[in-house]
């Protein structure tokens, strides 16, 4: 039967090596030397202190060329249960890394709710045309952009304001007005702006063959149009021209006061409250005729230029009106018709209103 022995050589019992003996472990070598796993117990051959040989670890194991100063040159020895240090993904991060069990796909975009039904609308007409496109068709803007305005409730139609899309019209009978304001849908009704210059009778002909209206239409000879309302042959400025009979009644009718603006010249100078007489009204033969406003533009010597606003329609009134206050005219111009204005259009020259403002036009008639 085979004896053990003990750590320090002698044989323990049941013939095995006590634990901690030098016999049966293999030594590891280090950079610097060789060291032994072993704790106290070494055996009693080597040195003491660590049994640690001569070119060994001292005082812990480390080897004498080894890592013995924080592993240094990289040669330190570890023992087997040391840990290696920190790995780059610990389990944690994994878990906090790791991706959803689903594919992440982006939100829906909004999508467009859908249009109530607009058969129960009193405006509604199956067999018409969808409002939009008829505001599109006549100039108000892309249908993209009336479709918007008829959502933000800008859109009357027959003096309903319409906020649902969808909704169909008769073109032929219906009213639509985009923020007060009347959309022209009859492409047959025609309007012009005419700079009339002095020397020039309001007629469209005259059988003197004198110089009328009609001798400045040569682009327009094949539309029928007339004149709204009549300038004196020696006054010049706008004279709007259409085709359009329910606009002109408006326009010449004393009840809707549509203003006009005139610039005078006259002599210089002028006494004062001239101005505010005027306003207040002036007896002439056919009964009392004021302005709206007196405003003093330009003074050279012995001259005056004046802007008076008046909205009556009678024969020559501004020129008797400064008659009466000793202030013969001069030069008189019309400048503007209601909303519309002759700006530096050339004299002599007619030109097609644009539908903005042939909106405003209608509008300040109420139309």
């Amino acid at each position: 039967m085979a004896t053990s022995r003990s750590s320090s050589g002698r044989p323990g019992p049941g013939g095995r090596r006590a634990p901690g003996s030098q016999g049966g472990q293999k030594p590891r070598t280090g950079q610097g030397g060789t060291s032994f796993q072993g704790g106290k117990g070494a055996s009693g051959r080597g040195p003491a202190k660590g049994s640690a040989t001569k070119g060994g670890a001292a005082k812990g194991g480390a080897a004498k060329g080894g890592a013995a100063k924080g592993g240094a040159k990289g040669g330190s020895s570890r023992g087997a249960g040391q840990e290696r240090g920190p790995r780059p993904f610990a389990s944690s991060e994994k878990s906090a890394r790791r991706m959803p069990a689903t594919p992440y796909r982006l939100p829906h975009r909004k999508r467009r709710p859908k249009n109530p039904p607009v058969d129960r609308l009193d405006q509604h007409d199956p067999d018409g045309v969808r409002l939009q496109k008829l505001m599109a068709q006549a100039g108000v803007a892309s249908r993209r952009v009336c479709e918007e305005m008829i959502e933000a409730g800008r859109v009357q139609v027959n003096g309903e304001t319409i906020t649902e899309l969808g909704i169909r019209v008769d073109p032929d009978t219906v009213e639509i007005h985009v923020d007060g304001v009347r959309v022209q849908l009859d492409e047959n009704l025609v309007y012009y702006a005419f700079n009339k210059p002095e020397g020039v009778l309001s007629t469209m002909e005259d059988p003197e063959g004198r110089p009328c209206v009609a001798d400045y239409l040569n682009q327009q000879k094949n539309e029928r149009v007339f004149h709204v309302g009549r300038l004196d042959v020696e006054t010049e400025g706008l004279l709007l021209l259409t085709n359009d009979g329910e606009l002109t009644n408006r326009l010449t009718h004393p009840s809707y006061e549509v203003p006009k603006t005139y610039l005078v010249q006259v002599r210089g100078p002028m006494e004062k409250g001239v101005g505010a007489a005027m306003k207040a009204g002036i007896e002439l033969e056919d009964g009392t005729a004021s302005v709206d406003s007196f405003r003093l533009v330009d003074s050279t010597p012995g001259h005056l230029l004046v802007e008076v606003v008046l909205h009556s329609g009678r024969n020559r009134i501004v020129r008797r009106l400064f008659d009466a206050v000793g202030h013969p005219v001069e030069k008189l111009v019309r400048t503007e018709v209601g909303p519309i204005r002759i700006g530096d259009q050339r004299q002599g020259t007619v030109r097609r209103l644009s539908r903005t403002e042939v909106g405003h036009l209608l509008a300040s008639v109420g139309m």
